[in-house]
């Protein structure tokens, strides 16, 4: 397909050598942290710092470090619940829905770069943002109450992704095992199930604009109910990914070799196949198609902690929930009046990152070469 997905082009040599990797992943492991506090300071309503803190700190240890859930200040009581609502059941959900979902997407990215061998791979390469549309696009044109959407819109989101993934999978079973055969096979199903799509909205204009809502990405309908569910199955497909860093790495050498030190090539390529849709598809039954979170995180981490995917794997999914992190907050300061789909913010973070690594590429590889 091309050539492997081995470390990024490195930055300079003196920047790294100040840190060993333990180092690096220390720094990761704080500034993530330290972004997910401060990210719960940051929304459309102003609330002051202290009083941000004092709710955290209350809720968190059940009022035993903050007896005064809004801090010191005298409040209203009304005023007072609202702001306990607006930082605990609102910002605080879909601040660790961005993790969650952002963490699916790192280290859906990273598996598919590796298995296809290609750098320029992202969770969305097998068509499966495509079933999810479908699946949406269904809902709104049966016009489903807005206390059912709640519920079925996920569900259907869920269904139409990782039903996606399965008839790929099973499509290119059939025909051949190779990765070229999984990746045409999922460009053209992409875009039949776009072309149903299509036909349904228009049917539907109303609806069209709820699925184009949907299709930007956005974290606005997080819950506590939902987060536990995506955390859940993120969980579940992430670590087991995790856990095949020495698989990937062998298949970098071309199944034929990896074959030969007695790796099942393509076992194990469909079973992370399969991983990787189902945590792609819980991440976007929950928040919409939101791209390139996938593309960028695993280059990050090459270019930082190298090209062992045993390293790769895990840090991705703290990249990925970082990135998509940073990605909301941009949202929020750009608009902060009204609701900016915070995968515009990633669109436009991440499609000149692509291009630059595109052209780079291009100029890596020989002419009338595979891009």
């Amino acid at each position: 397909m091309g050539a492997p997905a081995g470390p990024s082009p490195a930055v300079p040599a003196r920047l790294l050598r100040r840190f060993g990797r333990r180092g690096r992943w220390a720094i990761l492991l704080l500034g993530g942290t330290a972004l997910l506090a401060a990210s719960a300071f940051v929304g459309p309503v102003a609330i002051p710092p202290e009083t941000v803190a004092a709710v955290l700190l209350h809720e968190v240890s059940g009022g035993a470090l903050a007896p005064q859930p809004c801090g010191p200040l005298p409040l209203a009581s009304a005023v007072c619940q609202s702001r306990i609502e607006i930082v605990w059941d609102v910002r605080l959900p879909a601040l660790l829905l961005a993790a969650i979902a952002g963490a699916a997407l790192g280290v859906s990215g990273a598996t598919l770069q590796g298995v296809f061998r290609n750098p320029l791979a992202d969770p969305y390469l097998l068509g499966l943002s495509s079933g999810a549309a479908l699946g949406v696009a269904a809902l709104f044109i049966l016009k489903v109450g807005v206390a059912e959407a709640n519920i079925v819109l996920p569900f259907l989101a869920f269904a139409g992704a990782l039903g996606t993934g399965a008839i790929v999978l099973a499509a290119a079973r059939r025909a051949s095992r190779s990765v070229e055969t999984l990746l045409l096979t999922g460009v053209a199903i992409s875009n039949l199930l776009s072309a149903v799509m299509l036909v349904l909205v228009l049917s539907n204009p109303i609806g069209s604009l709820q699925v184009t809502f949907w299709l930007l990405g956005g974290l606005g309908g997080a819950t506590w109910a939902r987060d536990g569910i995506a955390l859940g199955g993120v969980l579940v497909a992430g670590g087991i990914l995790s856990l095949y860093g020495r698989e990937l790495n062998l298949l970098q050498l071309g199944p034929e070799v990896a074959q030969s030190l007695g790796l099942q090539a393509a076992r194990v390529r469909t079973r992370l196949l399969f991983l990787a849709s189902l945590a792609t598809a819980m991440a976007v039954a929950f928040t919409g198609v939101i791209g390139f979170v996938g593309l960028v995180s695993p280059h990050i981490v090459r270019r930082l902690l190298g090209g062992d995917y045993r390293v790769v794997l895990p840090a991705s999914a703290f990249v990925g929930g970082v990135f998509l992190l940073v990605a909301n907050d941009l949202a929020l300061l750009a608009l902060p009046t009204s609701e900016l789909p915070v995968g515009i913010v990633t669109a436009f973070a991440g499609a000149p990152f692509f291009l630059a690594l595109l052209y780079r590429r291009r100029r890596a590889v020989p002419d009338g070469g595979m891009p």
